[in-house]
């Protein structure tokens, strides 16, 4: 029998990556863009990174405000992508 897939050539689990983004909208709606609905971090640093990267991408999609999560703990938001 072999052994399990090494971490190199599988996905991360959400357990390996806790740090995640909640998209909102103006009234503070859930936004679900495709191509970011699966970003998820291991680090808050990561996850602040990323979002300083994209946010005007994500305003020129809708998405007004973002609010950080730790596995299912509110870190903090939402916070406002408008300049």
């Amino acid at each position: 029998m072999l052994p399990g897939q090494p971490p190199t050539f599988r996905p991360p689990s959400a357990a390996e990556r806790p740090w995640w983004w909640r998209l909102e909208d103006a009234d503070g709606a859930e936004v679900v863009l495709p191509q970011h609905s699966e970003q998820r971090f291991g680090t808050q640093g990561d996850a602040e990174s990323w979002v300083g990267e994209v946010w005007p991408d994500l305003a020129e999609q809708g998405v007004a405000a973002v609010t950080l999560f730790e596995h299912e703990r509110l870190v903090y938001g939402p916070m406002s992508l408008s300049a």
